[in-house]
């Protein structure tokens, strides 16, 4: 019997296990999390031992062990051509990606595979936040970014922003405007256009929860917010996009 054959009889069982695998949502957030540098979120992912959550991940090896390299190998790669597509150097992100495999065949427990992967997942996002960091902004600009990109879920302010770097709000106002072109209320507003846009595509929110999520101060405010800076309804958009391939080269 070919193993097509045996896929075949498997699934006709009715006695099989049914397993529900996750919703690509939180994996899609968290590899983000990775390629734009967002270390607190990564650490957080880590603390939370996701990676071990077997609960809706695929079985691929009746071995423990060999399971969960398989996954690490897996998740190694999705972030190396990622970080890759986001700026980092060709050549360093596949380094990085065979070191980090290679020292895979050192690790023979649970918990060492679980550090090695925390390990390389931080590595990644530590060298991808230095990438981004590394543009002719200044530093109050840079801290001003990754405050941002911290707090999406909030509503940000100018004077939270001033207060984090203890400088006035109307110095931080105009330094910001002249070294990126945008107010800070338009650049707040665009990246959160721009999370509303990966979960509209990749999660199962509602228009009202993603605009309550992104503290839009109502879903009607966030439609016309959407409309502007996308050109269509976030339904239009959903409707187009929703759950459609990651953009990942091959």
């Amino acid at each position: 019997m070919g193993y097509q054959d045996e896929w075949l009889l498997l699934e006709a069982e009715d006695d099989i296990d049914e397993v529900e695998h996750r919703q690509p949502t939180e994996e899609f957030l968290f590899y983000q999390a990775v390629t734009k540098g967002d270390v607190k979120a990564v650490k957080e992912n880590c603390e939370k031992e996701r990676f071990l959550d077997s609960e809706g991940v695929g079985t691929l090896s009746r071995n423990p062990i060999t399971n969960l390299k398989y996954h690490f190998v897996i998740t190694t790669a999705m972030i190396t051509r990622l970080c890759k597509q986001k700026g980092m150097e060709l050549e360093q992100a596949f380094r990085m990606s065979d070191f980090y495999i290679q020292r895979l065949d050192d690790v023979h427990t649970v918990q060492g595979i679980r550090n090695l992967h925390d390990e390389m997942v931080l590595d990644y996002t530590d060298k991808m936040r230095k990438i981004y960091g590394s543009d002719t902004n200044s530093r109050h600009i840079c801290v001003c970014k990754e405050y941002i990109y911290s707090h999406l879920k909030e509503r940000i302010t100018i004077e939270d922003l001033a207060d984090e770097l203890g400088v006035s709000a109307s110095y931080l106002s105009r330094l910001f405007k002249k070294e990126t072109g945008d107010s800070v209320s338009a650049y707040i507003r665009r990246q959160k256009i721009e999370m509303a846009k990966n979960l509209l595509q990749y999660s199962e929110y509602s228009i009202i929860d993603i605009a309550n999520r992104l503290s839009f101060s109502s879903q009607s405010h966030f439609i016309q917010q959407f409309r502007e800076y996308v050109g269509i309804t976030p339904k239009k958009y959903r409707d187009l996009n929703h759950m459609i391939q990651w953009d990942i080269e091959t």
